[in-house]
Formats: structure tokens, C-alpha cells, sequence
């Protein structure tokens, strides 16, 4: 028996691959099919089984383009309806996988339809659950993503609540609990950086599990200091629930090298959406016009979905040398399917061809220390509300970017604004924005708030982040 985690650290997401006998199982796949697919080839094992723990909501899962290409059967816990073909087990059924079994435990609360998975060793000993968003390791799933007109957040805490006190804390203490997500998801709030931990090491430190916690208790703390899940959750959702297009058509369709003249007929006849995912600080020096910076070695996925609201956008790309493939493979985990090509050669292609170029103003935390002491600045600081609450630039205004499309009317084209985020990443995703809906008069700070805090310039005492509410 073999049991391989599968992690994906930019989505925070754990898939997993299963091994006996010749037969395989997947739970929880990303988009891409292939890796999954050569791994069990690698043990000249036959995939059986495709297992989702539920709809998901944070990435577009695999499992129909994974399920159309092996022939593996898709399977849902208990309340799941599903446009495609699949097997919706009854709670506590026994999936035989080789010599294992796999017993489905349907665990609503973070979904209706969220179910675990218990592996039982060819002695029938459990072994490892796979808990998907039921149980983090330090945290548990929101109760507040799949809210309905007859379900509230509470209702959904509820379950949640008798799925982990009658399906899962039961359970022996030397259970391996291998959870969907880990920290950086946004489908928990206080999730611990390790990627599996024992069930009884999670019963005696995760707030979730105390064993004395009432029902009350337990809907109080899992729905208190929620913040605002990202608008493409829901969208994710449906595609993993209705189907999608198979990856190997958004290949076809992305991975196009287009000239300069094809790259800039395509933006403007389709009206797409220019993307450049080249570092912040390579950026500012040379971009097409209009284009929005999102740099892939950042928190790329998240916010690509954050941001870009309209999932069919068409989009155009703008990649360092060798990395396009990768932007539509990571863009379309987020159900981003509609690029149209990327600029071959890149910006310096762009530039050979006499095309027009922009660029944005960026200065060092030295810099911003010298203006400040001399002139009286508009200081934005782009970081959630949270870091900005923590310590800030004394008379800076918070201006985060993830509320950026709510927020700009706020702003004056006529203004210079000096902008900064935690580490140079965030700013330069806002100024690129601005400057792309006719915001010219604008000032970068490379290294953000980490540089500033090297400085002098006055800044508001510091208040521990886990302190704030």
C-alpha cells in the first residue's frame, strides 16, 4: 500500500494518491491530468477510483477530464448531484481498492455534500482519513461558503459540529489526518502550516476539537472573524459541480506563441485582458500598456481570482522566457480557461518592433524617507486591514487592494500617490491596475512595509496581528 501526498504550495492544496495492488485512487486532483496519470503508470497501476471530498469551491478539480481519459469512476459522498457521471456512495460504504478498503464518512457542515474518507489497512486497521475541508489541521472548514435560503452559517456549524463529535473525534488517536488544504487557503481561518498531523495530536491542540466544547460554543468560535471569501469560490464551484473543458483544449487554445502585430491585434480586436506575470520589480521597467501585473512567483492563483471578475475573460500573456504553459496550467486551476496566447519573445520582442511600451515609478524605502521628511505625501498602503491595524506610516490611509474594484472612486487621477504593500508584490499588482484605468501620477516603494520598517520614518506602535480581531 502506498499513500502519497500531492501538495501544491501556491493553492495550499493537498491531493492525494493511493496505491494497492495494482489499483489507485485519487482524491481531490487538480486541474492538470498528467501527473496523475504517469504516477500511476509508474506503479503499473490502473486508477479505480476518483474521490472528492466535496464541490470544493477554492480551484476547478480534475476529476471529469481525469475520469473521461482513465476510465476511473468519480464518487461523491451522500447529498452530491452532479451533471456528469458518477458514483454517489452512502455513508459508511466500503469502497475495495487491492487489499484496502475505503470507508466514505459523510461529514456535512463545511458543504452539505462534504464527505471523508477513511482508509482501512488490508487488516481492516484505520489508518489515514481524508478529511478535505471537515477537518484542518489546526483549524476546520468555513461554514460559510455554501450558505442557502434554508441554511445559515450556524445551520451549517451545526453539522459540522456532529460530523467531527460522531464521525471523526471517535476515531483512534494514531489516525493520519491528510487534509484538503493548509495554510494560505482561504477556506479556513487559523490553519496550521504542517500538511497532516495525528487525529490525537489535532484532538488535543485544534480549538475545534475541545473535548468540552458545547454545540453553542463550538458555532460561536467557527463563525466568528470570517473574513470575505474570494468571489471566483462559488464560480469554482459550479464548473466542479457542471463540468468544464477538458485541459488538453486549453492548451490548444493558450499555449500560442503570437508575434508582437498578432499579440496586439488579438488585445484589441477581443478586448482581452493584457496579463504579464514577470516579477514586480522586472515589470516596472518595460510592460505593454494597460497591462495588469500579477507575478506568478507570488500568490498568483488567488489573486488572479481575487481580482479578474469575470471567469471567461479572455486573456493575453505576457511570461519570462519557457514559463507560458505554466500560467495557463495554474490559471485554469482557478477555471481561468480563456487565454489567448502569449507574447513570443517577450517584452524585448515587443520592444524590437518599435511597439509602444510604459512604465512605472519605483523608489527604495530610503527614498520614501527622504520625500516624507521634506514634503507632505499621499502614502497608500495597499496590505489587508489587518497588517495595515498592526503598524503603518503615520498619516498613510489603507486602501487594500483585495477591495481595489469597490474602492477606486475613492481615489483622484489629479493626486500623487506613493503605494506600498508588505514586500513590493501587492503594490506593484495596484499600480499596474491604476495606471491601466488612467492613474499616471504614481510612486512604488520596492520592498514595502519589510523596507519602510528598516527606516526612521514614523510609523504607529506595533500590535501583534493574532491580538486583532
Amino acid at each position: 500500500m502506498k499513500i502519497e501526498q500531492i501538495y501544491t504550495g501556491c493553492l495550499a492544496q493537498g491531493a492525494y494518491y493511493i496505491e494497492s495492488q495494482g489499483e489507485a485512487v485519487i482524491i481531490d486532483p487538480l486541474r492538470e491530468t498528467k501527473p496523475y496519470i504517469e504516477r500511476a503508470q509508474k506503479d503499473g497501476a490502473t486508477i479505480k477510483y476518483i474521490l472528492e471530498t466535496h464541490f470544493h469551491a477554492d480551484f476547478v478539480s480534475g476529476h471529469v477530464d481525469l475520469a473521461q481519459k482513465t476510465g476511473a469512476t468519480i464518487v461523491y459522498g451522500p447529498n452530491a448531484e452532479t451533471a456528469f457521471e458518477a458514483y454517489i456512495a452512502q455513508d459508511e460504504e466500503i469502497l475495495r481498492v487491492g487489499e484496502i478498503g475505503i470507508k466514505v464518512l459523510h461529514t456535512p457542515g463545511h458543504t452539505m455534500e462534504s464527505t471523508s474518507y477513511l482508509l482501512l489497512d488490508a487488516n481492516g486497521k484505520e489508518t489515514a482519513l481524508f478529511s478535505g475541508d471537515t477537518l484542518f489541521i489546526g483549524d476546520v472548514g468555513r461554514p460559510d461558503l455554501a450558505v442557502k435560503t434554508h441554511l445559515t452559517r450556524e445551520d451549517l456549524a451545526g453539522h459540522l459540529f456532529d460530523s467531527l463529535r460522531h464521525k471523526i473525534m471517535p476515531l483512534p488517536d494514531d489516525v493520519i489526518v491528510y487534509p484538503a488544504h493548509g495554510a494560505g487557503s482561504a477556506c479556513g481561518k487559523n490553519m496550521s502550516k504542517e500538511t497532516f498531523d495525528t487525529l490525537g495530536n489535532q484532538k488535543a491542540t485544534n480549538y475545534a476539537l475541545r473535548a468540552n466544547m458545547s454545540k453553542d460554543e463550538f458555532i460561536e468560535e467557527v463563525t466568528s472573524g470570517l473574513t470575505q471569501a474570494p468571489q471566483y469560490f462559488p464560480k469554482n464551484a459550479l464548473l466542479n459541480k457542471n463540468g468544464y473543458e477538458s485541459i488538453d483544449t486549453v492548451f490548444e487554445r493558450g499555449v500560442v506563441a503570437l508575434s508582437p502585430n498578432d499579440f496586439e491585434g488579438i488585445a484589441n480586436e477581443t478586448g482581452a485582458l493584457i496579463l504579464d506575470t514577470r516579477a514586480p520589480q522586472t515589470f516596472k521597467d518595460a510592460f505593454v500598456p494597460n497591462s495588469i501585473n500579477i507575478g506568478i512567483d507570488g500568490g498568483f492563483a488567488p489573486w488572479v481570482g481575487a481580482l479578474i471578475i469575470d471567469l471567461k475573460q479572455p486573456i493575453v500573456l505576457v511570461t519570462d522566457e519557457g514559463r507560458a504553459k505554466e500560467v495557463v496550467t495554474r490559471l485554469a486551476r482557478v477555471g481561468y480557461d480563456n487565454v489567448l496566447g502569449y507574447l513570443e519573445g517577450g517584452i524585448e520582442a515587443w520592444t524590437k518592433a518599435g511597439k509602444e511600451i510604459d512604465q512605472i515609478t519605483s523608489i527604495s524605502a530610503q527614498d520614501l524617507e527622504q520625500e516624507l521628511a521634506n514634503n507632505e505625501l499621499n502614502v497608500l498602503d495597499v496590505r489587508k486591514p489587518n497588517e495595515f491595524k498592526s503598524e503603518h506610516i503615520v498619516g498613510a490611509s489603507n486602501f487594500p487592494l483585495d477591495y481595489i474594484n469597490d474602492n477606486i472612486d475613492e481615489l483622484n487621477r489629479d493626486t500623487t500617490y506613493h503605494i506600498h504593500c508588505a514586500g513590493g508584490y501587492r503594490s506593484m499588482i495596484t499600480s499596474s491596475i491604476l495606471k491601466a484605468r488612467g492613474f499616471h501620477n504614481l510612486v512604488e516603494i520596492a520592498g514595502g512595509f519589510k523596507a519602510i520598517a528598516a527606516t526612521e520614518i514614523p510609523k504607529t506602535e506595533f500590535v501583534c496581528p493574532t491580538t486583532l480581531s
